[in-house]
């Protein structure tokens, strides 16, 4: 029965990898070159017509980027929703919910109206 290899916990990438920029007709050419400097950990930049277009990177600093837990948004939102609850008074608070329910062009329209008040 074959066995099987169990996965490997990603590297930490390099601190300070080298970072090397090739043009897209170099790179064709010169694959098995810029495989390998990749492989020790370079950094290739594949550029076409002058502009970057593709980075190159080993594979154990790819699972290390890969491997980064992705930000929860809607748990950031709560968050802020909460320290903005605990910011303000209930009467601030009243006001500040008129405000997060204005359309762009409503407050807009407010922020108007408060600058001519103010004479700005």
């Amino acid at each position: 029965m074959p066995t099987r290899k169990s996965p490997r916990a990603p590297k930490a990438p390099p601190a300070r990898a080298r970072t090397s920029t090739v043009t897209s007709a170099e790179a064709q050419n010169g694959l098995g070159e810029i495989i390998g400097r990749v492989a020790t950990g370079e950094r290739v930049i594949i550029t076409r017509y002058g502009r970057p277009q593709v980075v190159m990177l080993a594979v154990d600093e790819y699972e290390a980027l890969a491997g980064q837990e992705s930000v929860d948004l809607a748990a950031l939102e709560r968050e802020f929703d909460e320290l903005v609850q605990r910011m303000q008074s209930p009467g601030q608070r009243a006001v500040a919910e008129v405000f997060f329910e204005m359309s762009g062009e409503e407050l807009g329209e407010a922020a108007k109206k408060a600058a001519a008040a103010k004479g700005v």
